[in-house]
């Protein structure tokens, strides 16, 4: 609203179909406000949205600010199955989506859903639409008028304002409950600590559904920038996008680092306008980021770590030497607390691997309707159990990453990390990705299985890499079975979906 009353001609946002100032967007906001208000939405209600990365998604979210109801972001990946459990559990009142997405048809998919889900009286398309049982958005905002100030609501800090439903790998999705404070606290935080002005421009192809892509959204209208928007990502129209717009600014997961990394567009480019780009959602591999602070020596290369239920945690500063912090995720936040427990919840040692647990105001308000995970996933003392496995890698307080808890591999009895051996194996001049991960094993339980992407036009052997890690790691972390990938399977953040690796591996090694 600040933005669309003092700098209405600035641009805001752009997409692949068009751009949009800042007075057309909060205009935009308010007549889908008031849109939403005149439908029955009211303060409270939860509208899902399933949108890919266009502008439609920040005119639809901040519009539910005005009206007091819950926007519920889900994955665009989700499908029925996710969508319909999310849907009913969330008791969601009205749905936007795109019509088509990366080929999937959502107005077929909720149109079998909707006689399952009594509670869902609205569906609005961002997509031109002419059908009788779905809004078109387009229409809407055209044709209604900006919401009147009494109509307005007017949120405490502490309401629930948005949730967003974790991946479900492991079980059901998690409904993760944040209100403003929670979530404006992180975005200042990470504003001011990489002085994001108005004068930089951010590249988004993070998923908006998801908690990054977002936030990245938040920055931006808060510090008056400029965000471009990328439906899908390819390192070569995301490095084509850096030198046409100058982007400043990109948050990204450590696998679109590799493909820009590896794409032949990169040597053509014209980057010299990046400033920062931060890497989160899985650890960079310490090669990666030398190999990009070479390729790319303008931009300052920032790790990050957090996840959807503690906003960011910890990073490496802008003041940091690389040198020293390069393989961590830096120091904790100023206004969080970070401490490395065993499985007693007693801290650990210094430099001994332990779960990290995180405490402060952007912690979420705690899960959906879901007691049981409520209360295993904090402390006796309020602490958030967030499943990452870490460790102080020096007195500045600067953490390394050891992995999941649940990706440790047991190979007749003796344990490892899987990212000790990659990082390793990110050296070897013919493997892109790599990952270890634990075979079923009627012998061992689990035996050390290297899934790996090679290079266009070479090869790899099991002997090779046995070769090159052979008197680096110990005999029981070396890979006993190779198998060579075209892709993996990734969560939209970014992170490899290691049980899905080892359901393909399964029976072929």
């Amino acid at each position: 609203e600040k933005r669309g009353r003092e700098t209405p001609d600035r641009e805001a946002m752009s997409d692949a179909r068009r751009r949009i100032t800042y007075g057309q967007l909060w205009a935009e906001v308010q007549r889908f406000a008031e849109f939403l208000r005149r439908q029955g939405v009211q303060r409270g209600d939860v509208v899902t949205l399933q949108l890919p990365n266009r502008i439609e998604f920040p005119v639809v979210f901040f519009s539910l600010e005005l009206i007091g109801a819950v926007a519920n972001k889900i994955s665009a990946d989700f499908r029925a199955m996710e969508v319909e459990y999310i849907l009913k559990f969330s008791r969601s009142k009205a749905y936007v989506s795109a019509s088509q997405f990366k080929g999937f048809d959502y107005l077929a998919m909720i149109r079998e859903l909707r006689a399952r889900l009594p509670e869902l009286t609205l569906t609005i398309c961002v997509d031109d639409v002419d059908a009788s049982d779905v809004v078109s958005f387009a229409k809407v905002v055209h044709d209604t008028p900006e919401i009147d100030e009494p109509n307005r609501v007017h949120m405490s800090p502490l309401d629930v304002m948005r949730m967003c439903f974790t991946s479900g790998t492991t079980g059901n999705p998690k409904g993760v409950l944040h209100c403003f404070n929670t979530t404006l606290c992180t975005c200042e935080t990470f504003n001011t600590e990489l002085a994001v002005t108005d004068r930089d421009v951010m590249l988004d192809y993070l998923p908006v559904g998801l908690n990054w892509g977002y936030m990245t959204l938040v920055q931006g209208a808060m510090a008056g920038a400029r965000v471009v928007l990328m439906e899908r990502f390819s390192a070569e129209a995301a490095l084509e996008l850096i030198e046409r717009e100058r982007v400043t600014y990109i948050p990204t997961a450590p696998a679109s680092i590799v493909a820009m990394l590896n794409s032949p567009e990169l040597a053509r480019r014209d980057l010299s306008s990046l400033r920062i780009v931060i890497t989160g959602g899985a650890s960079a591999a310490v090669e990666t980021i030398k190999t990009f602070q070479a390729a790319v020596p303008s931009a300052k290369l920032i790790e990050l770590y957090g996840m959807l239920e503690t906003g960011f945690h910890s990073f490496t500063r802008l003041t940091d030497d690389p040198l020293k912090v390069n393989g961590t995720v830096g120091h904790c936040v100023d206004s969080m607390g970070l401490r490395i427990i065993d499985d007693d919840g007693n801290d650990v040692p210094f430099g001994k691997v332990g779960e990290i647990v995180a405490v402060g105001p952007s912690v979420h308000m705690g899960y959906l309707d879901n007691p049981a995970a409520n209360r295993d996933s904090f402390t006796s003392d309020g602490w958030f159990r967030t499943g990452d496995l870490g460790q102080y890698a020096d007195k500045e307080g600067n953490v390394r990453i050891s992995g999941r808890k649940k990706e440790i591999i047991n190979r007749g009895g003796k344990k490892y990390f899987p990212r000790e051996i990659e990082e390793l194996l990110y050296q070897h001049p013919t493997i892109v990705q790599a990952a270890i991960v634990g075979a079923p094993d009627s012998r061992l339980g689990e035996k050390n299985c290297l899934c790996a992407i090679i290079k266009p036009g070479s090869s790899l052997t099991l002997e090779e890499v046995v070769s090159f890690l052979k008197g680096r790691v110990a005999d029981y972390k070396l890979p006993e079975a190779l198998v060579v990938m075209s892709d993996f399977p990734m969560t939209p953040t970014g992170k490899i979906r290691r049980p899905e690796l080892v359901k393909r591996v399964a029976g072929t090694v």
